[in-house]
């Protein structure tokens, strides 16, 4: 059974973060709050993660993994980013975007593309989850927790404990549930930006 860890969405307790982030680095496959739903999270060396998030989802081998940083800092050890995309990047985070990029050497292989050799990144604009990745020390592998079949991330921490009870180790819940709205999702990686899908991000500062 999953372990339901409550927290504040503004001040989280360092007892929960702390007892999340033991279990993440335990090997554990975490559900948490964003700013755009709920994400699935392990550690980039959990080789086991990729598995359990693919059974949740059920998506194939072309599924675009995020690495959901702390900061911009971060973000640039892992992507390659030419001037134009680093300024409207960085003027964009933290907030609902995930950026599709080239990955650097930092990203282990199986977290890339296979054909594109790219990756997706954000920095969520979110005190949880910031609180989080402090706590970890380093990016966290996420997908967003859209069930097979639906078009939106699950968003209450209860919902997600009943229905992922044996599926996850850890479901963090700040006690919000608000409307349901994945990030926006622009494709960089050809040299310019392309928004391949709208959500919660204003997609039209990258037209």
């Amino acid at each position: 059974m999953a372990h339901y860890l409550e927290v504040h969405p503004v001040d989280p307790q360092p007892r929960s973060i702390g007892q999340a982030v033991a279990a993440l680095n335990d090997g554990g496959l975490v559900a948490y709050p964003t700013d755009s739903g709920y994400a699935l999270g392990a550690t980039m060396g959990n080789h086991d993660a990729v598995r359990r998030i693919r059974e949740i989802r059920r998506h194939d081998a072309r599924h675009h993994y995020t690495l959901v940083c702390a900061d911009f800092a971060q973000m640039g050890q892992l992507v390659k980013l030419d001037n134009s995309a680093f300024r409207a990047i960085k003027a964009a985070t933290p907030g609902p975007y995930t950026f599709i990029l080239p990955a650097t050497a930092e990203v282990p292989r199986r977290l890339a593309h296979p054909r594109k050799k790219t990756v997706g990144v954000r920095i969520p604009d979110h005190r949880v989850v910031a609180a989080l990745l402090r706590g970890l020390g380093e990016p966290l592998l996420s997908s967003t927790l859209i069930l097979p079949g639906d078009t939106e991330p699950l968003t209450d921490g209860r919902t997600v404990k009943d229905i992922l009870d044996r599926a996850v180790d850890v479901v963090l819940d700040d006690g919000r549930a608000g409307v349901p709205e994945p990030t926006t999702v622009v494709d960089w990686s050809g040299g310019f930006p392309d928004v391949v899908r709208e959500g919660a991000g204003d997609p039209e500062r990258f037209r």
